[in-house]
């Protein structure tokens, strides 16, 4: 590694973070056999670590950095750690070859879960309230407590991993750092567009400087998505002939919350078995988060206050008929 990098090297080193040969993930890997999932930021394969530890290795692509900054970045991941984020337990760079080594979360992301066609397998509103949670849990830390502010750029259900206990994990968070980038005033501008379509905020495609409103943004469309059990881009007219836009959208979703008819809103699939209260400030939460001036919608650590307000443990959902 180039020089300047063996400092920062041997400050993570002091924790589990590690630096691996292509040839060792080669190994780990069994030569990158089971492909795990394939995104805009590369491929994530299986692998075994010490023939104990399953571990998920991504290969990267589009990495923009030079070395000395890509071996910078790589200390910030070692030192990020929080229950609700997938933990990186090292990377590799040898030339083109650059990959992270994350830990395995057994249950996949909640878009399998969320929008499978199986119904037995719908999640309980328990459940999917705890994934709110510990989702807005992850992205506050992110945003707010960090060493360094890291920003996620891509925060959907595909890169919200589940536990077997289904805690939700975030993944993927703070690959946009590694495509190149340029401070302008308070926001960041990225030379590449990292978003997916139907998450991502308003600014990102006027092509402004973003912050981290673009990730509450995205939360909220997640959130609506979790309350519904649908994608929100799939929403359309009664007819079923038209998509709808999202001011559409917003203007049905500020219609139940006049009404205070939550019922018509909430995933079919639980059969009314849901919490009212909770349902209706998840709404709330979310109807907030995509407000087209990003000034106005709230920071990830006041959502999570006004989740954690409303979670009560003893309090058993509903039953609606």
């Amino acid at each position: 590694p180039p020089l300047a990098s063996w400092a920062c090297y041997r400050l993570v080193m002091g924790t589990q973070f590690r630096r691996f040969t292509y040839r060792e993930l080669k190994k780990v890997t069994g030569d990158f056999n089971e492909v795990l999932g394939r995104g805009g930021s590369g491929v994530v394969y299986r692998g075994v670590l010490d023939k104990t530890t399953v571990v998920a290795v991504k290969e990267l692509t589009n990495v923009l950095q030079g070395e000395e900054e890509f071996w910078a970045e790589m200390t910030v991941f070692g030192r990020i750690n929080h229950i609700n984020l997938v933990r990186i337990w090292g990377f590799c760079s040898e030339g083109k070859h650059k990959l992270l080594v994350y830990e395995y979360v057994e249950n996949g992301s909640l878009d399998r879960h969320l929008f499978g066609e199986d119904n037995s397998k719908a999640l309980a509103w328990r459940e999917r309230f705890k994934i709110a949670l510990g989702a807005a849990k992850g992205l506050a830390y992110l945003h707010h407590e960090c060493l360094e502010w890291v920003i996620h750029c891509d925060v959907k259900p595909e890169n919200i991993l589940l536990t077997r206990d289904l805690d939700p994990k975030i993944a993927d968070f703070g690959l946009s750092k590694l495509s190149r980038r340029k401070a302008v005033g308070d926001g960041v501008q990225l030379s590449q567009m990292r978003g997916t379509t139907g998450y991502m905020a308003p600014e990102w495609v006027l092509g402004l400087p973003i912050d981290a409103k673009v990730d509450v943004y995205s939360y909220g469309i997640v959130l609506l998505e979790i309350l519904m059990g649908s994608r929100i881009t799939e929403q359309r007219t009664v007819d079923g002939k038209e998509r709808l836009q999202m001011s559409q959208i917003v203007q049905a979703l500020e219609q139940v919350v006049a009404s205070g008819d939550v019922v018509s809103l909430v995933d079919s699939r639980l059969n009314g078995q849901f919490n009212p209260r909770q349902a209706m400030e998840m709404l709330k939460i979310s109807l907030s988060c995509i407000m087209e001036e990003r000034s106005s919608r709230p920071a990830m650590d006041d959502i999570f206050k006004a989740l954690i307000a409303c979670d009560d443990e003893d309090e058993h959902p509903a039953y609606l008929l």
